[in-house]
């Protein structure tokens, strides 16, 4: 298709996907193989369609953050497996054996649930254990070499459970994206490997074992075991922008696009927005453009931010609205309705980065993606070329 409505969009290049992928992948130790993680509806970016390109380039492991997001895969016709990283009520045991899905326990007592419902329904359960070596979030304590013990009897009876078929166990590091964390993640990693190793010794095989965010993969090549879990980076972004960036060849896959509604000129002293938190201090040209806080652009971004329309900075003035807001366009040629305001992304020659939006709101390029709104669609490319469209309030 070449044409769509075009107010409020996110494009979506999968080649940039699959560049991200290669990139990932040939940098992993000899025998390591990616979990690709699509939750948060592939950090924004839509989760079938990027999941497909994923498995297109090799990809054959996936991991979401619950049953819903496992079951849209499904449905996309994704037939790896998929590991839930987080909670399913014990109660989906038939459900979660049926659909091939992999679950992670994080406690005992949460494991005996899962067995005891999946032995009512005739099933068994493929599991990761997930250890808490150092998150304090949810997993079997792990955190300092004196939990070593208790992880490892909870870990073992975790693998007695007839009806759990424990494929795997993993942890998940807090801090690997500091130049200088002390130590932490080392920390982490040895009394990951100590619990492994014993529950080995004792015959059970966890053949999967994973450890590496975006940020371990990146800084520590040492850790990546069997598996890892790209995140952030499969999507050309990384953990720490401020000095991680440039380590790798990276390509951002999403832009976020807009367009012009309105153009006018008004005076000097003529408020502009909500609570009139900018008025104009000589005659201003005003671009007003179709995207707010409803579609994902913080409110935050209120004179503060900036976008590029025809290859010019184009400051944002006044308080952005639920569904618009106000560009300053003076001095930029050929605005008018109609036109486009990169609001991240590329024009021309230059480019205005999602950190940066990002970093004016004080958070990080993940949530900025994550939030772009349901009434923005996304528009997928390949190869330069529009090869899919999904509009989340339409279909």
């Amino acid at each position: 298709m070449s044409h769509f409505l075009k107010r409020t969009w996110a494009e979506v290049n999968l080649d940039a996907i699959a560049h991200n992928f290669s990139v990932i992948s040939r940098a992993l130790t000899p025998g390591c193989r990616p979990i690709a993680i699509v939750k948060a509806d592939a950090y924004g970016h839509g989760a079938v369609p990027v999941a497909k390109a994923l498995d297109a380039a090799g990809a054959d492991f996936f991991g979401v953050s619950n049953m819903e997001e496992a079951l849209q895969l499904r449905r996309g016709g994704i037939t790896h497996p998929i590991l839930i990283l987080s909670y399913t009520p014990p109660e989906e045991a038939a459900q979660l054996a049926e659909n091939a899905i992999v679950q992670a326990v994080v406690t005992p007592d949460y494991a005996q649930k899962l067995n005891d419902t999946a032995a009512k329904a005739g099933c068994t359960v493929r599991v990761h254990i997930k250890l808490d070596t150092g998150m304090s979030r949810v997993g079997l304590p792990c955190r300092q070499a004196a939990d070593t013990d208790e992880a490892v009897a909870e870990a073992a009876a975790i693998c007695r459970l007839p009806k759990l078929k424990v494929e795997g166990a993993f942890t998940h590091f807090a801090s690997a994206d500091e130049q200088q964390d002390g130590g932490y993640t080392a920390g982490q990693f040895e009394r990951f490997s100590q619990v492994v190793e014993q529950l080995r010794a004792q015959g059970f095989a966890l053949p999967v074992r994973h450890c590496c965010n975006s940020a371990g993969i990146m800084l520590h090549p040492e850790m990546h075991l069997d598996r890892v879990r790209p995140g952030i980076i499969l999507y050309g972004l990384a953990p720490d922008p401020s000095w991680m960036q440039s380590l790798w060849d990276l390509q951002p896959a999403m832009e976020l696009k807009t367009v012009v509604s309105m153009v006018k000129t008004i005076p000097a002293g003529t408020p502009v927005s909500y609570g009139r938190t900018f008025t104009t201090d000589r005659p201003t040209t005003v671009a007003t453009v179709p995207i707010g806080y409803a579609d994902g652009y913080p409110r935050s971004m209120s004179g503060r931010a900036r976008m590029l329309v025809n290859g010019h900075y184009a400051p944002v003035i006044g308080r952005v609205c639920m569904d618009q807001c106000m560009l300053d366009v003076t001095g930029i040629p050929g605005v008018e309705a109609g036109t486009i305001a990169t609001v991240f992304g590329k024009d021309g020659d230059l480019t205005l980065p999602v950190e940066e939006i990002a970093a004016l709101g004080s958070t990080i390029s993940y949530e900025i993606v994550c939030l772009i709104g349901k009434r923005v669609p996304r528009v997928y490319l390949q190869h330069g070329e529009i090869v899919g469209y999904f509009n989340y309030i339409a279909e």
